[in-house]
């Protein structure tokens, strides 16, 4: 299963379900849509099978950033956590 994007709002927040595997070649169009949006954005995990290091990385940077990650696997929130902390000085 590749990667899928739905979309919602609830009038104050966007809301990005994302469902399947996110790989580094979706990172591009993530940004894109994130980039549209004039609310506070969420992300949410529930569904993430599967993603790769530089996902995992963007997902450390876009939090950062206050976008929220949410219903993310315990496996990936320590592994954003960790790199996370390696980028620190």
């Amino acid at each position: 299963m590749t990667l899928r994007i739905e979309k919602s709002s609830d009038g104050g927040k966007t809301f990005l379900r994302l469902i399947g595997r996110i790989r580094r070649e979706h990172l591009e169009d993530l940004r894109a849509q994130i980039g549209t949006f004039k609310a506070p954005t969420a992300i949410d995990m529930e569904s993430v099978t599967l993603v790769d290091v530089d996902v995992v990385r963007f997902l450390g940077i876009i939090e950062l950033q206050g976008i929220e990650v949410l219903h993310c696997s315990p496996y990936i929130r320590e592994w954003i956590r960790r790199e996370i902390e390696e980028t620190r000085p």
